[in-house]
C-alpha cells in the first residue's frame, strides 16, 4: 500500500518552519511521516531527508511546500526530482506550484509540461538564492562602511591586567579570582594573556 509523506526544509534565511509544517498538515500528512531539516547555508547534509528517502517506495506520494526544498541550486533540484521519481517511482505534489503534481497529466503532453516547468522554476530559484545572498554581502560591505562592526565586541582588557596576571602567576590569587578580576571568561583570558606574553617580549 502505497503511502503519503511530507518533507520540510528550513535554512539559515528561514528559520520558521510554521508555514510548511501547515500547509503539509493540511494536506493530511500524518505527523510520523513528515521530516523536517534544519541546516546553515553552508552545510547541506539533510539526516532526515536521507532517511525518508530510504523509505520512499514505488507509488508513493511526496508533498513539499516548494521546489527549492528538494536542493539549493539548479543541478540538484534537477538530479533529486529524477531520483525521486523515475528512479524510485514516487509521485511529487509541490504545493505552491498545482502545475508541478506528477499524478496529474501523466501523458506525454502533461510529462513534457511539467518537466518544462520544473526547469523554469528550478532555475528560478537557484537564481534568486544567488541575488539574496548578493543583496546580504553588499548590505554587509555598506555597513561596514558606515562603521557598524560585525561579530562579539572585543574584550575590555583592565589596565591593571599585568599586575592581576603576576598575582596569579605567584600564587597569590587563584585562577578563578584572576578572570573574576578581569571580567574575562577562561578563553577569553588565556587568550589575552597569550597577546599579553607575546607584547612583553617584543
Amino acid at each position: 500500500m502505497s503511502k503519503i509523506y511530507g518533507y520540510v526544509r528550513v535554512s539559515s534565511m528561514e528559520q520558521n518552519e510554521g508555514r510548511q509544517m501547515i500547509a503539509l498538515n493540511q494536506a493530511g500528512i500524518a505527523a510520523g511521516n513528515i521530516f523536517m531539516d534544519k541546516q546553515s547555508g553552508k552545510d547541506f547534509h539533510r539526516t532526515n531527508y536521507e532517511k525518508m528517502v530510504s523509505l520512499l517506495q514505488n507509488g508513493d506520494l511526496l508533498y513539499i511546500m516548494s521546489i527549492d526544498r528538494l536542493g539549493r541550486n539548479y543541478a540538484e533540484i534537477q538530479n533529486q526530482w529524477r531520483i525521486l521519481t523515475k528512479e524510485i517511482g514516487i509521485d511529487i505534489c509541490v504545493l505552491d506550484m498545482p502545475l508541478l503534481d506528477t499524478r496529474n497529466g501523466k501523458d506525454l503532453m502533461g510529462t513534457f509540461i511539467a518537466d518544462l516547468v520544473l526547469q523554469i522554476l528550478s532555475f528560478v530559484a537557484e537564481n534568486e538564492r544567488e541575488n539574496i545572498r548578493k543583496r546580504q554581502e553588499q548590505g554587509i560591505a555598506a555597513a561596514k562602511k558606515r562603521g557598524i562592526r560585525f561579530g562579539r565586541p572585543k574584550t575590555h582588557i583592565p589596565d591593571n591586567f599585568g599586575e592581576i596576571v603576576h598575582k596569579w602567576e605567584s600564587g597569590q590569587i587563584k585562577f578563578g579570582d584572576a578572570i573574576q578580576e578581569c571580567n574575562m571568561s577562561q578563553a577569553t583570558f588565556y587568550r589575552r594573556l597569550r597577546e599579553y606574553r607575546i607584547g612583553r617580549k617584543t
